[in-house]
This record gives structure tokens, sequence and C-alpha cells, in this order.
């Protein structure tokens, strides 16, 4: 596998193009990171194609590595807890409680401390924009912001 360092400082350049306008083209350079198995990368591609790329809303299938569903699934058997948060939460806007909970449960493994803090305390209504859409919402407790 590559060094580490120079995978993160082209991440980082990939960041810079893409949020700070700089010159050059971040998404081959966020392929090139993911297919040398780098989570964050993985991470990001699946959020931009799941925001209006190719599946608009929908994660595609984790069978399928290139679709949003399969990237964050690769990320998080790569050992990333955001990956496994944001299948929680793409699970919870879906209304798909079982899979919000299993995907807590592999969040909380991996360590994520707001998977731990949401799993203690299992809610089928949050507090986000996307639940009020579902008729999930509740207000904000104090302990939302403490993971």
């Amino acid at each position: 596998m590559e060094d580490e360092s120079r995978l993160d400082r082209l991440y980082l350049k990939a960041l810079q193009i893409r949020e700070n306008h700089q010159p050059g083209l971040w998404l081959p350079i966020m392929w090139h990171l993911a297919l040398r198995r780098y989570s964050e990368a993985m991470i990001d591609l699946a959020q931009w194609y799941g925001d209006g790329g190719q599946w608009p809303g929908d994660l595609g299938r984790q069978g399928d590595s290139f679709s949003p569903a399969g990237l964050y699934y690769r990320a998080f058997k790569y050992g990333n807890a955001r990956a496994a948060q944001h299948l929680a939460m793409h699970s919870f806007n879906s209304r798909n409680m079982r899979g919000y909970r299993h995907w807590l449960q592999q969040g909380a493994k991996l360590g994520d401390g707001y998977a731990v803090n949401q799993q203690k305390h299992f809610e089928t209504r949050l507090p986000h924009k996307t639940a009020r859409k579902i008729g999930r919402l509740r207000p904000y407790h104090r302990r939302d912001e403490t993971y």
C-alpha cells in the first residue's frame, strides 16, 4: 500500500480544489484515492453522488461497489466509523429502523461516540431537518450536543 502521508496530502489537495476553487479537477483525484482504499475519499464520493449525482436521494445497493451505498460500505469495512453513521442516517431517513439500529451498533463497535450515545438513548424521533419531512421530528435535548 502507498505511503499514508502521500495519500493524505493528495486528499487535502482535492479538498482545496473543491472547497477553495483552486485550479484542478477534484473528482479524478478522489476516485484515485478511493481505488487505493482511502476511506475518507470514498465517503466524499458517496456524499457527492448521493446529493445529486447519479443516484439522487437513493444510495443504490451495497453490492454495487461504485454506488454511494457500496462506497459507504467499503469505507466502513476499512474501519471508518463515519461511514457507518452515514448508513445509519440513511436508514433512519428511509424509515428503516432495523437498519438504523444495525448501523448504530456497527459504528459503536468502531468507537463512534455519536453512535454510542444514540444507541444508549435509542429513539425513533430525531432533531434534524430531514426527520421533520418523514414525521419523526423531536426537539433538541442537551445530550444531543455531547458525544
